[in-house]
């Protein structure tokens, strides 16, 4: 995985004004259409796509047609189009991949919003503005057109349906995505989240859009979904064995970089408070509701998966033996999901110290559980299992209490320091960044 990208947190989403847009003079719309060998669709596309935003689109725009090293006459028809049409510009990639040539054509552009679709104009053009109008002002960070929503209307083959479907079923299962849509042509993104995430994006075919959207959910980007009108293409060159077949390996390659934390995410966040859902609450230290809201939800899946362990493990052994074997397994799990969502620690770098830290945690939690389970039997006798855990979950409650006081205290303390000039909420380096 790559990972040169800048240091800095991303500055804070902002409308961008019509004044500043005109004195920077840039087009504010910069839309790419990655083509190879597309010479009899290139013109009628381009020529539609211009009228179109001619006639609606607000602001001043571009349309950049991204060669991939065609070999027929894609680059003369793209030249023609460049010279007649003020507004279009012709980029040549002499080697193949769509992932290649809008990671190349977004890099160099100077538009503050970046934008693609396909050649063939399978999306109705009309989703075009309601795509970008959240980038524009500010309120996302990506925005992708989404066939697979409700309101949206699609004609194609059951093949296609039943491919684009289950691929976004694994992304969900395996890489728990919960955008809807990962291989629309038809997304969008602001030019300085594009600058921090490509470089983090290493497909450079047919899996990149997936990979960027993956990254920047990971990082906590905002993804705006629009519904799309869509008609299938019957003359599409997609070779879907061979796409399919890149696309699972890409998930793999994805997953195992995001399991091992060797993504610097941290440098894609958003400065505090730039998310209505920052804001402090008076008599609440800076990110205590929302550590508590992971805590809670940790605490609950930990709570269930402790239960089951502990019935399974009751169904061979004796119930000191089963809550110890139970409560080490998911206090293990505990740390580690704690430590990445509910206190925001990434990377490799403390994790073993953290764990070490849990396990006195764990500690401590095992001696108020079994404490509870050695008073019940010394005031019952034989207490049934109803009774066992009952018992401990009030038990698993107070230690739950004290679990979470110890995390934020001692096993990840905010160890963040002001500077002269810090204002409140202002963004801070990110800890345990590697």
């Amino acid at each position: 995985m790559q990972t040169d990208t800048p240091w800095s947190t991303l500055p804070a989403r902002e409308h961008l004004l019509a004044a500043a847009v005109d004195a920077a003079g840039a087009p504010v719309l910069d839309v790419v259409v990655p083509v190879y060998n597309e010479e009899k669709d290139l013109e009628p596309c381009v020529l539609r796509l211009h009228d179109h935003l001619t006639r609606t689109f607000p602001y001043p725009f571009r349309i950049t047609v991204a060669d991939n090293a065609s070999t027929d006459r894609t680059p003369q028809v793209a030249d023609r189009l460049a010279a007649v049409i003020p507004q279009v510009r012709s980029y040549r990639l002499e080697e193949k991949g769509r992932g290649r040539a809008l990671r190349t054509v977004w890099s160099h552009s100077d538009s503050p919003v970046l934008a693609y679709m396909d050649v063939d104009l399978s999306t109705d053009l009309n989703a075009l503005l309601p795509l970008v109008a959240p980038l524009i002002s500010g309120h996302s960070d990506l925005a992708i057109g989404s066939r697979l929503s409700r309101s949206s209307r699609v004609v194609r083959g059951s093949k296609r349906e039943f491919i684009s479907r289950s691929y976004n079923l694994i992304l969900r299962s395996s890489l728990s995505a919960r955008f809807s849509d990962a291989q629309c042509g038809f997304k969008a993104i602001r030019r300085e989240v594009a600058e921090r995430l490509l470089p983090m994006v290493e497909d450079t075919g047919w899996f990149f859009d997936t990979e960027m959207l993956v990254l920047a959910e990971r990082a906590g980007l905002r993804i705006h979904e629009v519904p799309v009108d869509w008609v299938d293409d019957p003359d599409s060159t997609v070779h879907i064995v061979r796409t399919a077949t890149d696309d699972l390996k890409g998930v793999w390659r994805v997953g195992r970089a995001l399991a091992t934390g060797a993504l610097p995410l941290d440098r894609l966040a958003r400065p505090f408070g730039d998310d209505p859902r920052d804001r402090g609450v008076p008599g609440v230290p800076g990110g205590l509701a929302r550590q508590l809201v992971g805590f809670c939800v940790v605490g609950a899946l930990s709570t269930l998966v402790y239960l089951a362990l502990y019935s399974l493990f009751r169904l061979g052994t004796g119930p000191q033996v089963a809550n110890g074997a139970a409560l080490l397994v998911s206090a293990v799990a505990n740390t580690a999901a704690n430590r990445r969502l509910t206190f925001g620690v990434r990377g490799r770098g403390g994790s073993v110290r953290h764990q070490a830290q849990g396990l006195v945690v764990f500690a401590i939690g095992l001696a108020l559980t079994s404490g509870s389970l050695a008073a019940l039997d010394t005031a019952s006798g034989s207490p049934s299992h109803g009774t066992e855990l009952a018992v401990l979950i009030a038990a698993n409650l107070a230690a739950t209490v004290l679990r979470f006081l110890l995390f934020r205290a001692w096993v990840f303390p905010d160890r963040r320091t002001d500077h002269p000039g810090d204002r409140p909420g202002a963004a801070h380096a990110p800890r345990d960044a590697r």
